[in-house]
């Protein structure tokens, strides 16, 4: 009777069969794969462009996909020991904060007025805003040219910050009116009652608030700019600044024009020339990523 008890017992207390095998999941793999592939296209030429900036012409002609042979330091040097080059720095330098202000002051401002003043017409107005994403540089070239011909502002630095900050305002505007809007109306009905005044709620209460968001606006403003080449070239490339003053982008055209033949010194300058947007770029990756997340929850 024990046995037969221990027995029963052991077959009811024993745990259910687990299944034969776990199937395997195709997508996680594949995930992985198209990640790897994509990495791989947006780094590889990244990668090709700083090495081959260690090779001299000679090697590159005689094996374009291969490692330095020996390794040199000459293009570098070439480089960094040109004052066109720091002039070209200081240019994008100038251009890309100017722009970033800009853009940071204006876009606060309008998304501001948008995101808690209520008056008639304020949803036109923001997808006003948002239709200038679809409006391409490229469509405004030639009435842009003209414009700025007329008001004496071609060919100068406020010829390309102006219509730099123009362009970056709808994605400005898109990202800060959620972050604006997310703020609690209880918040600003408390600084009322305290003696604020809108312009105290602005300063003290709202700005430290979205200081996620007009992070990420400044870091996608000012990598905008810096990286931009259409603008200054149908602004500066055409006017009376020397070539030792054009903005980056410009500059390596240029540099790659006059120096064709030394590929390797043409590599180390546009390598150069991406160095700083890149690491700025690195460095607030996570805080893009923040200030975009909270502007779609908000």
């Amino acid at each position: 009777m024990s046995a037969t008890t221990t027995i029963v017992t052991g077959r009811a207390d024993a745990p259910e069969s687990a299944p034969a095998g776990r199937r395997f999941d195709w997508g996680q793999p594949f995930v992985y794969l198209v990640a790897l592939v994509v990495a791989a296209v947006a780094i590889g030429p990244v990668l090709y462009v700083f090495i081959g900036g260690f090779r001299t012409t000679g090697d590159l002609n005689a094996n374009p996909a291969g490692l330095p042979d020996p390794w040199v330091l000459e293009n570098w040097v070439t480089v960094l020991g040109s004052p066109r080059f720091w002039g070209n720095v200081f240019a994008s330098t100038v251009l890309a904060v100017a722009t970033t202000v800009g853009v940071v002051i204006a876009g606060l401002m309008a998304a501001f007025v948008i995101a808690r003043y209520d008056f008639r017409g304020r949803q036109g107005l923001y997808t006003l805003f948002a239709a200038g994403l679809m409006f391409p540089i490229t469509v405004a070239a030639l009435p842009l040219t003209l414009l700025l011909r007329t008001l004496g502002l071609h060919g100068t630095y406020l010829g390309v910050i102006i219509p730099g900050i123009a362009f970056a305002l709808p994605t400005t505007i898109i990202i800060l009116v959620p972050f604006l809007r997310a703020i609690p109306d209880e918040l600003e009905e408390a600084a009322f009652i305290d003696g604020a005044s809108r312009i105290g709620f602005f300063w003290r209460i709202l700005l430290p608030l979205s200081k996620p968001g007009l992070i990420t606006v400044g870091i996608l403003a000012f990598v905008g700019s810096w990286n931009s080449y259409l603008l200054p070239l149908l602004v500066i490339s055409t006017g009376s600044l020397p070539q030792e003053l054009w903005p980056l982008p410009l500059g390596v055209t240029q540099f790659s024009s006059q120096y064709s033949q030394d590929t390797g010194a043409v590599l180390a300058y546009t390598s150069l020339a991406m160095i700083p947007a890149l690491v700025f770029f690195l460095l607030a990756e996570k805080r893009i990523v923040g200030g975009l997340t909270g502007a779609v929850k908000g």
